[in-house]
């Protein structure tokens, strides 16, 4: 069966990466959840996707430059007073459930990996005891690198591409991959466009499709041997597999 994966926990139905958008997904017979991390200069690991602040929140600014406890002050669009959460909050929500989680690794708003990001993830995972049900991920052969020197033993995912496939060829860029993570979950346009391609180089149950949202697009994904989707719109993913 294809896993269901909560894109940002579900951003089409819920404010992305908020509290409410993770509990509500929890309550779901979906198999895991994708948020985003970043970390700020007074060491706080931050759930966001962006590395600014404008486009998720009513501030601005870069997240890595919030100081102890600010994101506190700062409340999310389309939310009912909602504040950034942070990594520990997040890993609360889930610590009772099934779910899988993938924690994508961020870089900072010049593109730059955080430094000892991994090692700080890892370690709030292992505290919550979810090394096991924890996937760390990230688009950056360099991030994933450090992941498995800090966090030997964690699963590691590969996010890929048109551009990741521009900037290291398909064939190198996938090798690549593979040899710094378990799972590689490929942009769907891609990913169908290169299908005989991608598929001769990955194994069908380390690949991933994201992100379909529409119920077609899910229905034809999840038709497919592949090992999971992340989906905005996890209900109708759930409905399709129905």
């Amino acid at each position: 069966m294809v896993h269901i994966i909560g894109h940002r926990g579900g951003r089409n139905l819920w404010p992305e990466n908020s509290l409410s958008g993770f509990r509500n997904l929890a309550q779901m017979p979906v198999d895991g959840v994708e948020f985003d991390i970043h970390l700020t200069r007074s060491g706080e690991m931050l759930v966001i996707h962006d590395p600014t602040l404008e486009r998720t929140t009513d501030a601005r600014g870069p997240v890595a430059d919030l100081g102890p406890a600010k994101h506190r002050e700062i409340r999310l669009k389309d939310s009912d007073g909602e504040t950034i959460p942070t990594l520990e909050e997040v890993l609360a929500v889930f610590k009772d459930t099934a779910l899988e989680l993938h924690v994508e690794l961020k870089t900072d708003a010049d593109g730059r990996p955080y430094e000892g990001l991994a090692a700080k993830a890892f370690a709030a995972v292992e505290r919550f005891g979810l090394v096991e049900r924890s996937i760390l991920t990230s688009f950056h052969p360099d991030v994933l690198a450090d992941i498995r020197n800090a966090a030997p033993g964690i699963r590691t995912l590969s996010s890929f591409d048109a551009k990741s496939a521009d900037r290291l060829g398909l064939a190198n860029g996938l090798n690549l991959m593979k040899q710094c993570s378990d799972i590689i979950a490929v942009e769907k346009s891609l990913l169908q466009a290169k299908w005989d391609e991608i598929t001769e180089l990955v194994p069908l149950d380390r690949l991933g499709a994201w992100v379909p949202n529409e119920m077609s697009d899910l229905e034809y994904w999840l038709a497919k041997p592949i090992r999971q989707i992340t989906t905005d719109r996890p209900d109708l993913a759930l409905r399709a597999r129905r």
